[in-house]
Parts: C-alpha cells; sequence; structure tokens
C-alpha cells in the first residue's frame, strides 16, 4: 500500500465520476493533479490541488469543483472529512481504521513497503563523490556520498536500474601536483632531507607511505630518470594509493559504486578525442559558442571566449559545458588551491595519515 497513490486513485476516481455525472467536461487532464502533505499538520492528512489545475480546462471556478469533489471524497469509509480551503485546496483527514491499514501494511510488506515501478527498468548513472584522488576524503566528500547513495537506492527502489559511478579526475594539473609531491616523500624515504614542501603541492604526512612504497619498488632507480619519464610512473602509483584510501572511507560509510572511471582513458589518445568530437558534432550536440559568465566569478579572471562546447542542456543540465581545457596550467590558481576543492593554501585540509 502507497498512502499517496491510493488517495491520488481515490482522487480520480471521484473526478472520473463527476465526468460521468456530468458535472465535469468528459475530457480532463489529468496528469497534474497532485497529492501531498498540507503546509499545516492542523489542516489535516493530506491536501490535493485538483481543482486548482483543472479549473481552466474546465471553465470552471477552482472553488465550484473543489465542493463537487468534496462531496465524492465524504463517502468513502476511510475518510473522516474533507474541507475546502483557499481558492480550491482540498485538505482531507482520515479515519483511524485507515491508518490502521496502513500499519497493517507496513507489517505484511517490510522493507518491500512502498515499492513502485516508477522508472518501468529505464537506466539511469548517477555520478557522485568523485572526490580528486590526492588525498582521503574529507567531511564534504563524505555528505556528498551520502547524498548520492541514498538517492541511487531511492531510484532502484521506485523500478529504475540504477548505476553508481565514480568519476576519477586523474588527468588534470592537480594530480600532476600529487605525483611531484610523491616524488619528494620518495627522495626523503631515499634518506635526503627535502626541506619545506613547496607551495603548490601536498605537504601532507598521507604522501609519506606513497614515497616509501616508491622506494620499495623502485629503489634509487628514478632519481636517474628524467621527469618526462618518472612522472607518469609516480603519478600512477601515488594515484592508486589516494583511490585505496577513498575506497576505504567509502567502505567504512557502507557507500560503493559499480563504477570507477578514470577520466585519463578519455585523454589518452588524442586522434580518439578528435574522432569523438566530429562526430558528436555531426549529431548536433558540438558547437562553437561563448558560455556566460559564472555567478560570483571576479570579472578580472573572466575571460569571454569562443570555445567548443557541448549541448549538455539537451540532457537536463543546467548549462551547456566546455570540451576542452586551457592549453596553459595556470600555476598560480594551483598554488592558491592546491587540492582543488576550494581549499585554502598551506597545511593540508585532509585529516593525516602516517
Amino acid at each position: 500500500m502507497n498512502v499517496h497513490a491510493l488517495v491520488h486513485a481515490r482522487i480520480i476516481a471521484a473526478l472520473q465520476a463527476l465526468q460521468s455525472e456530468g458535472a465535469l467536461p468528459s475530457v480532463l487532464d489529468f496528469a497534474n493533479v497532485e497529492v501531498s502533505p498540507p503546509r499545516e499538520a492542523a489542516h489535516g492528512d493530506l491536501a490535493s490541488n485538483a481543482a486548482l489545475v483543472l479549473a481552466k480546462a474546465a471553465k470552471m471556478k477552482p472553488r465550484d469543483i473543489a465542493d463537487k469533489l468534496a462531496e465524492k471524497l465524504r463517502v468513502l469509509p476511510e475518510v473522516e472529512s474533507v474541507e475546502v480551503a483557499g481558492a480550491g485546496f482540498l485538505n482531507m483527514r482520515f479515519a483511524p481504521r485507515f491508518w490502521q491499514g496502513v500499519v497493517a501494511a507496513i507489517l505484511k510488506e517490510g522493507d518491500a513497503y512502498g515499492r513502485v515501478d516508477l522508472g518501468h527498468g529505464e537506466r539511469v548513472n548517477v555520478e557522485y563523490v568523485s572526490a580528486n584522488p590526492t588525498g582521503p576524503m574529507h567531511v564534504g566528500h563524505c555528505r556528498g556520498a551520502v547524498f548520492g547513495d541514498a538517492l541511487a537506492s531511492l531510484l532502484t527502489f521506485v523500478g529504475y536500474q540504477v548505476t553508481r559511478e565514480y568519476y576519477i579526475n586523474d588527468a588534470g594539473a592537480q594530480v600532476d601536483a600529487l605525483a611531484r609531491s610523491a616524488y619528494l616523500r620518495y627522495r626523503e624515504a631515499l634518506g635526503e632531507d627535502i626541506g619545506e614542501i613547496p607551495a603548490g603541492l601536498y605537504p601532507g604526512a598521507y604522501v609519506k607511505p606513497v614515497g616509501a612504497a616508491l622506494m620499495q619498488e623502485y629503489g634509487h632507480t628514478l632519481l636517474n630518470f628524467p621527469e618526462e619519464r618518472w612522472l607518469p610512473l609516480v603519478r600512477e602509483t601515488a594515484v592508486a594509493a589516494m583511490l585505496a584510501m577513498i575506497r576505504e572511507d567509502l567502505a567504512a560509510l557502507n557507500v560503493g559504486h559499480e563504477v570507477f572511471f578514470s577520466e585519463r582513458s578519455l585523454t589518452a589518445g588524442k586522434d580518439e578525442i578528435k574522432l569523438t568530437i566530429e562526430e558528436l558534432r555531426k549529431k548536433g550536440l558540438v558547437y562553437e559558442g561563448r558560455l556566460e559568465k559564472p555567478k560570483g566569478h571576479d570579472d578580472g579572471e573572466w575571460e569571454d571566449r569562443e570555445q567548443t562546447l557541448f549541448k549538455s542542456t539537451d540532457f537536463g543540465d543546467d548549462v551547456d559545458r566546455a570540451l576542452a581545457r586551457r592549453s596553459r596550467v595556470d600555476r598560480a590558481a594551483l598554488a592558491d588551491d592546491p587540492v582543488g576543492d576550494g581549499s585554502p593554501p598551506g597545511p593540508s585540509p585532509h585529516r593525516s595519515r602516517e
């Protein structure tokens, strides 16, 4: 038993009865008829906007429709009272026997109580948490993990086929900064005095175990490599270590993902990227245009320029998105926000792990 669905069905049946009697036009769209708790609990158990949303199509005053509908609903055995409020809202209060039946249904159906097939098996991808793999999760990530997992569970409960995705941001400047930080800790593990961690890198103690792991795996070998050779090796080890910590934290929250998708896998081959963009352009999903300045953005830092944009608004996004990032790395911005999530510079905001 779903209380809202049951009451909604009773209201639709009453409206159809009024149509059969000629009290309402025979052709009406009931799609916008809703049932919801009233704003004030003292007004009843549930309220409906039926009269308000049907008035224009029926060419009747909302209050007149509400009065006729109230008469139909008052005769139902589960209804204790129906009142017409304001311009035509219906406020309903139910008899004790109704709520006793609800309790009995809850006890009988158990965990399945309230389950409906609203989604009809439609596939839905829910991407949540997706913290940069540059350190352990903090409380903000925890909030996103709980919210996203609850949303995914709710969608599953009402009939959607849900995939839980963690999008790994492992292709930007932040993970290169992490790799350079880990390389310093690697040199430290070999006995070198590295001094103070430079601005723009990650000073947190949680990077030390990565340096120790690199020493165990490579010994002194990496010292003989140029940066372009050691950077991808160190980056891979460092990102894997950060993801292991993140997975551990998610497991402690009992939050799981079916998919961990690497952003770097999208940018590994330039030829493949070009082909993908051209394919999307043929479908009318890619175009050249300009984005509006985000709210709250500093006018002095905003650059109004033409970019290659993806029509993400066709898929429910609030704005279209740029497909290409700037070719140059803004080192000053990285220094101001080394974690990449709005955290202040200086000591790592993440908890330390020795």
